[in-house]
């Protein structure tokens, strides 16, 4: 009997229903087809499997206009083939635009037998957070058990990716995490934009439970790796510094196959520095220090990472022994130099200034000295903000040292200085003091409530520092674009709140007094001094003439002279005679609080005229 178009219609609907009513117990439409799986498949089939054999029975069994089963096995397949095949290519496509072929959450395979799992919740159903959990399932030996989804995208929430639930970031995620037994959130949505990540860590640290993060960037080994990219919140992931990228073509190669010598290669910087240059497979990398120890675990971390075939080599020496300088200089012949090898501790170098003088003055002297002597193409001194407008006897040497490398813009060797802020973590800084004073229980110390500091990463700061060396001059002053400075109380709160405590509670934040020679604020360039542009919106170059080389070369005799008698505050004098711009540092700080309190008193007036006219 054949069928009239309305009849045909009357069946189509009937399928149609069976078939939506199959999906909806099923949860197909909850799935996430970009990400679906085996098990999400197999759930469609079944769905319209049994929608089909419905349609059927009730053709069958009911109504007049009947079809056969072969008829009705033959339209449902047609429709399944299709939809199955809409959705495939969705996924491919999807999978194909993100860098692979497929990111589904298959079964996890049979755990090993008493192992605990930590059962987390991944923040984020995003092209990080779901890949990370089909990782995890896939991994029998993972230490980390994904159970659920949470997510703001409203389009997403209620989902299901898999068998993982999407939930919402609402005021429900303490129940929602007790009912699914979750015991940490994994922090992982694209971007990393600090101050997200920052609202988010305080968001689900109050439900009473461990939150980490997902480090992306360094899970590019295979998803083995996932778990070893699942770490603890620290304070550089909430400052607003962006991802080290790597070099340029052109510097890469600047570097390859050349001998490069590094002073001060077991400090902060020196050794980031020694780590970056590897990777550009130097001829030769030697490696300056008196301190033994630093230099020594460096050589031993850069062996076990590259092996023999790495040329590394050890020199203990201190860059005030000028002659022994001259030596090693002599003998390895470095195209390169990046003089790191400083004092840098301001209350220290406070009471010991014969000792600032003669290892950051004297050694900058010294190297560049060497340097030119044996023919080095370029010479990067590593200087510090501290030399803008000095208060201190730490930043009036190296100011003294950037005017060494500004005196000698006519020489064969290029010289160049590379200026920048506070580097987080650094060895003596302030965020390991922090650390150690927030795991004793605090109180955490700072010196005053208003003191603002920039603030870069070690890494970022040792590649602009390569980054400069290899596009740089003679004789110039390259400064680096630091961003937004940082209160160090907000730095305080912040680790305290990292560390699952609460400030002023848990541990209380205490004033100690500004240290002798310490700003309120630093400056990232001399009064008058204006800058040009790089290539690399981060780094600038200060537009500042330099002193005639002899003048400089009579500045060391005086020094010379002066550290004789051995007096501290002759040796003061000395520097402040010799730094125009070296000023005291009660003076500064009390112009920088008269000028905030200025600004202060014309804000609340603005602000009280806005009100009388609204």
């Amino acid at each position: 009997m054949r069928l009239t178009p309305r009849v045909k219609l009357i069946h189509g609907l009937i399928l149609l229903g069976s078939v939506f009513v199959f999906r909806l117990i099923l949860r197909v439409y909850a799935q996430s087809w970009r990400y679906a799986n085996e098990s999400a498949y197999l759930s469609f089939i079944l769905a319209d499997a049994l929608g089909g054999l419905v349609y059927y029975l009730i053709s069958d069994r009911v109504m007049v206009w009947k079809v056969s089963a072969i008829h009705a096995l033959a339209i449902v397949a047609t429709e399944l083939l299709f939809t199955l095949s809409v959705r495939f290519l969705y996924q491919w496509w999807r999978a194909h635009e993100r860098g692979g072929l497929f990111g589904p959450l298959r079964p996890r395979r049979q755990d090993r037998p008493g192992r605990v799992k930590s059962r987390i919740a991944i923040v984020g159903a995003s092209d990080m957070g779901v890949p990370l959990a089909a990782d995890l399932l896939r991994q029998p030996d993972a230490r980390y058990l994904p159970v659920c989804f949470f997510d703001n995208n409203p389009e997403k929430i209620g989902g299901y990716i898999g068998s993982l639930k999407i939930y919402p970031e609402d005021e429900y995620i303490a129940q929602t995490a007790q009912k699914l037994g979750v015991d940490t959130f994994v922090i992982a949505v694209p971007g990393q934009n600090p101050a997200y990540i920052q609202q988010l860590f305080e968001l689900y640290k109050r439900t009473g439970r461990r939150v980490l993060i997902y480090d992306y960037p360094h899970n590019h080994l295979g998803e083995e790796n996932s778990t070893r990219a699942i770490r603890e919140i620290n304070i550089e992931d909430l400052m607003p510094r962006e991802p080290v990228t790597g070099l340029d073509a052109a510097c890469s190669e600047y570097y390859k196959g050349q001998t490069i010598l590094v002073t001060g290669a077991g400090g902060s910087i020196g050794s980031e520095l020694c780590r970056q240059l590897v990777q550009f497979q130097p001829k030769q990398l030697v490696m300056l220090d008196i301190n033994e120890n630093g230099v020594y675990d460096l050589f031993q971390e850069l062996r076990l990472q590259h092996g023999e075939r790495l040329d590394l080599q050890i020199e203990i020496a201190s860059v005030r022994d000028g002659q022994k300088v001259d030596e090693v200089i002599g003998h390895y012949r470095p195209a390169i130099i990046f003089h790191a090898a400083a004092h840098k501790h301001v209350p220290l170098m406070e009471h010991n200034p014969e000792e600032a003088i003669k290892n950051n003055v004297f050694g900058t002297y010294n190297v560049a000295s060497a340097a030119e002597k044996h023919g080095v193409r370029r010479f990067l001194l590593v200087s510090t903000d501290k030399a803008v407008n000095p208060t201190n006897i730490m930043g009036a040497t190296k100011r003294l040292c950037e005017m060494i490398i500004q005196s000698r813009q006519g020489s064969a060797t290029g010289f160049v200085a590379v200026r920048f802020g506070n580097v987080l973590n650094s060895n003596g800084s302030v965020i390991p003091l922090f650390k150690r004073q927030i795991a004793a229980g605090g109180p955490v110390t700072i010196t005053h409530k208003e003191v603002v500091r920039y603030f870069m990463m070690i890494p970022e700061a040792a590649q602009l520092v390569l980054q400069s060396a290899c596009k740089a001059g003679n004789g110039e002053i390259f400064v680096l674009n630091m961003g937004r400075p940082m209160k160090i109380m907000d730095l305080a709160e912040n680790m305290i709140r990292l560390s699952g405590l609460e400030p002023y509670t848990d541990i209380d934040i205490v004033e100690v007094g500004l240290r002798p020679g310490e700003k309120l604020y630093e400056e990232l360039l001399v009064h008058g001094e204006t800058t040009r542009e790089t290539e690399d919106h981060r780094i600038f170059i200060e537009l500042e003439e330099g002193l005639p080389r002899e003048q400089v070369d009579g500045m060391m005799d005086h020094l010379t002279e002066a550290l004789k008698p051995g007096s501290p505050q002759s040796l003061k004098d000395t520097l402040r005679a010799l730094v125009p711009s070296y000023c005291d540092a009660d003076e500064v700080n009390q112009h920088a609080q008269q000028a905030r309190e200025m600004l202060e008193a014309t804000q609340y007036q603005l602000d009280q005229t806005k009100e009388t006219t609204l």
